[in-house]
């Protein structure tokens, strides 16, 4: 008998969904369902942790193994998750501020270590849960609730952090093109190692329903013209002020995952290990 072959519904769930009419993060919800579907992962083979925020409530609108975590923390615990069972597919997911504000040091860390993980950012420019503070990529001037008088900072950049970290995979997806974001949902899945995939996905609460017209003007999906293994190249890219990239910016293969090295020291530990028992290491500080 053959297999039944799974569709996006079974990746749906009854959580009610509480985001506003018309947020991004629907978009970014239907195009992981999407990718789940086209990737034939099991249910009970995937795993989504996300960390605080309104976007980070999805892993409880994706039928998986889902985690809510504290703020900023989706990453480390993802990562612990894939080292301790290598078999599981693993997305973590989040916001801006979740992950490049408080999460910032473990976003680090986690490029540093290259996990075989996959981190969906839905970058939306603004704090949604907490009713519309700067975010670290809020625009320069921009007036928010905590900044009436404009934005003093310069935003953020998480695509030029990341390469310039050594990320192995990154790329920029837009809420409002599901297909073209399911498809690099699916790239940065069967990537080995860490692949970010940051997503414009508007708050049109906070941002304004105008957020999606201003991304379909300035936006530039990358074709075969731009050489994602190019380093040159991907910095270029990342360095864009009037264009938004979109589509695949770097890519490398064959860089080491924490969970394939973790492996060979483990190996490596038992090869030399001189007690065949806790009793026998016991004995020794008798």
């Amino acid at each position: 008998m053959e297999p039944v072959k799974l569709t996006a519904k079974d990746y749906k769930t009854s959580v009610p969904i509480v985001w506003c009419p018309g947020c991004g993060d629907f978009g970014v919800l239907n195009a992981m369902q999407q990718a789940a579907a086209e990737l034939q992962l099991p249910p009970e083979n995937l795993m989504v942790v996300s960390g605080i925020g309104c976007s980070s409530r999805i892993a409880g609108y994706i039928n998986s193994y889902g985690f809510n975590s504290i703020h900023g923390r989706a990453l480390p615990i993802a990562a612990g998750a894939k080292l301790a069972r290598p078999e599981l597919t693993v997305w973590a997911a989040g916001g801006d501020g979740d992950g490049y504000s408080i999460g910032t040091n473990h976003f680090v860390h986690t490029i540093r270590r290259n996990p075989d993980i996959t981190y969906i950012v839905m970058d939306n420019h603004i704090y949604g849960l907490t009713k519309g503070q700067v975010s670290p990529t809020t625009p320069h001037g921009d007036v928010t609730k905590s900044t009436p008088q404009g934005n003093p900072e310069r935003p953020l950049n998480p695509l030029a952090l990341a390469l310039e970290l050594g990320a192995t995979f990154i790329a920029q997806g837009f809420s409002g093109n599901v297909k073209h974001l399911r498809d690099l949902i699916v790239q940065a899945t069967q990537h080995k190692g860490f692949a970010l995939l940051n997503v414009k996905s508007p708050c049109v609460t906070f941002r304004g329903r105008q957020e999606f017209n201003v991304i379909r003007e300035h936006g530039v999906y990358l074709d075969e013209s731009h050489d994602s293994s190019d380093w040159n190249q991907a910095h270029e890219v990342t360095q864009w002020t009037d264009k938004i990239p979109l589509g695949v910016i770097y890519k490398v293969e064959g860089v080491p995952t924490l969970e394939g090295v973790a492996a060979e020291l483990q190996q490596k530990a038992l090869e030399r290990r001189k007690f065949e028992s806790a009793t026998e290491l016991i004995e020794v500080f008798r």
